[in-house]
Formats: C-alpha cells, sequence, structure tokens
C-alpha cells in the first residue's frame, strides 16, 4: 500500500494510477531506483513537468494522476528509464528528456538501435533518426546529414570516423570546414593554418576529444591520421582511404560542394551535415549544400538524412526554439 507524504493529494477529477517498477519475484533495486529518480527527484519532476501529470514516489511503487494519455506515456518513460539503469551509472538530464520525446512520439528506442564503441564511450542512437543516419553511413560512399542544431548530425559522424579508424577501415579522418568569414578575417588571424582554422573546428574537435582522449587525438593529428582540410585548400587533391566529413556545409557555394565531393577517392566515405535554417553566406549567393539535395538525391551510393526538431537531443529550450523558428518560416 503506499503512503502519501503530507501534502500529497490526489485530485479526485484526474483519474490516478499506481504501477511498480518491482515484483515479488524480482524486487525492484534501490540504487537503481535511486538513479531513475536522480539527485533530489529532478528526473521525476523533469517527467511531472513534460508530461503534466503529478508523480510520487514510494519505494518501488509510482502513483501518478493526470490525464490518462498521459499517464501512460509516463509508465512507459519510467519503464524505459528503469531499463536504462541496468547498464547507465547515472540518467544525464538529455537523456530522460530523449526518452519523454520518443515515448511522445511513438518511436521508443529499441535494442536495435545503431550504436559504436569508441576507445572512451560507447554512442547509442537516442532516436530512429540517429540509428537511420547511423545506418546509411555504414551502406552509403556519401551520406547528407541534413536538419535543425542539437540533433547529433556531426557527433554521431565524428563517432563513426573513429570507429572506422581504429578498425583500419580507413588510414585517416579528415575534417572539412567552409570559413566564411576566409576573404576578410583569417588571414588576420595569428598563427599558422592550423591555428587560424581552429575556431571553426571546434565542434569537431570536442566530439574527438570526447570519443579519443586529448593525447591520442593530439598524437594522431601529428602524424596526419586526423588532418585539417579547410575548404579553400581542397582543389586538386584526391581524397583516397579517408572518412571525410564536411560540416556546417550550407555555407558553401555551389562550386565549393562540387569541388569537395569529386576530392571523393577510392575506400573513401564522405559525410556532409548543415542545417539550412542557417546559412551565413553573403545575400544572393545560393548555398551549394541546398543546390546539391536538389540534384544528388537520386544518385546511387548518395543517401540523405533528415532530422527535424524532434530529433534534438540538446535541452529541451533548443528544441522549443528550433520549433518556434519553422512555425515562424511555415507562416512567412
Amino acid at each position: 500500500m503506499v503512503i502519501y507524504e503530507k501534502g500529497f493529494s490526489l485530485n479526485q477529477a484526474l483519474p490516478a494510477k499506481t504501477i511498480s517498477l518491482g515484483s515479488p519475484e524480482a524486487p525492484a533495486d534501490n540504487a537503481r531506483l535511486s538513479i531513475l529518480c536522480g539527485e533530489r527527484h529532478n528526473n521525476i519532476k523533469t517527467i511531472e513537468n513534460e508530461l503534466l501529470i503529478k508523480c510520487y514516489q514510494q519505494g518501488s511503487d509510482f502513483v501518478l494522476q493526470g490525464k490518462a494519455e498521459q499517464i501512460e506515456l509516463a509508465v512507459k518513460v519510467l519503464r524505459k528509464l528503469y531499463k536504462m539503469t541496468k547498464e547507465d551509472s547515472g540518467l544525464e538530464e538529455a537523456k530522460v528528456y530523449q526518452v519523454i520525446n520518443n515515448v511522445a512520439d511513438g518511436s521508443e528506442q529499441e535494442d536495435g538501435y545503431s550504436r559504436v564503441q569508441a576507445p572512451l564511450k560507447q554512442v547509442v542512437a537516442r532516436s530512429k533518426a540517429q540509428s537511420d543516419y547511423m545506418t546509411a553511413m555504414d551502406k552509403h560512399d556519401v551520406v547528407f546529414g541534413v536538419g535543425p542544431a542539437g540533433t547529433g548530425k556531426t557527433y554521431l559522424a565524428v563517432a563513426k570516423a573513429v570507429d572506422a579508424l581504429v578498425n583500419d577501415e580507413v588510414s585517416r579522418i579528415v575534417l572539412v570546414r567552409p570559413v566564411v568569414e576566409a576573404g576578410e578575417h583569417l588571414g588576420f588571424l595569428p598563427g599558422d593554418i592550423g591555428q587560424k582554422i581552429d575556431p571553426y573546428l571546434r565542434p569537431l574537435y570536442d566530439a574527438l576529444y570526447e570519443l579519443l582522449g586529448f593525447e591520442r587525438v593530439t598524437k594522431l593529428m601529428e602524424r596526419n591520421a586526423i588532418e585539417l582540410a579547410p575548404l579553400a585548400y581542397m582543389r586538386g587533391r584526391t581524397l583516397s582511404d579517408a572518412f571525410v566529413i564536411m560540416d556546417e556545409a550550407q555555407n558553401t557555394t555551389v562550386a565549393q560542394m562540387k569541388m569537395l565531393l569529386t576530392r571523393t577517392g577510392f575506400g573513401s566515405k564522405v559525410v556532409i551535415t548543415g542545417d539550412l535554417t542557417q546559412v551565413d553566406l553573403p545575400k544572393g549567393t545560393y548555398s551549394g549544400l541546398k543546390h546539391a539535395l536538389s540534384i544528388l538525391s537520386n544518385v546511387k551510393g548518395i543517401t540523405v538524412s533528415k532530422f527535424t526538431g524532434k530529433d534534438i537531443v540538446r535541452h529541451p529550450m533548443v528544441q522549443r526554439i528550433v520549433e518556434a523558428y519553422e512555425r515562424y518560416d511555415r507562416h512567412q
């Protein structure tokens, strides 16, 4: 029987449901329940706020109150999160939000979702779109990952590149990013070419450090197993036996995109990521990413993975902001 804390009362006008995450044969693990609830019950508060319900825990029992359909979603979320605690020593806030979003969208994460084991951590797809994207990188030579910020396009591409390098499927990783301000500011930045473009490649660096570690990345860069390749310096090269990642591709011109794609050599894979809602090119300049998507989507060996605001794995505020801009654009 559930004993309610002082101050916890049921609203008789709304349905309530009690569930247990344990059974007489297999009692719930208190340590896992603690991970599920989070520090100061922050995970439970997140579930309450996002699903508009009230949730109270007593041991392995949870009392849920709200609209019937919201209660059913909360039950699925609690069971999924509890299952995750079997392998996770802590549930990051982002994971909790992602499980809520997946359950609400009817796309609950399945055991069959794609995953990559990098040297320092395992990377698991958090949505069907992410899983399909990772699978596409296995099956196709050229993959476009297109969608809003925070959907994991770049991070997953780096994870697959690290996996390919560690398993000797390629001999190097080539990181490419357009430097939109090249004509005005790049020459005035101090240092060599690597130092000049460092700020533009920082998101790629961050992912590499997280997956490989700072020292290993530094050593790989010293022997050019990880190469920085400013787009402006790609002409005339052929990239063979390489995993090429072009980030922020929405800021390429049509000529630049064609030039990059025609650098592809034998044994190489090219992943191109971008967000067409964040084009920083000069007014009147057509995005090379947009142009490529319009003419290459049916070319053999090329595939396009599209993400939406529902696939965002950052703070939920980012998802709300992106969706607000998308609504604005549709109305325009």
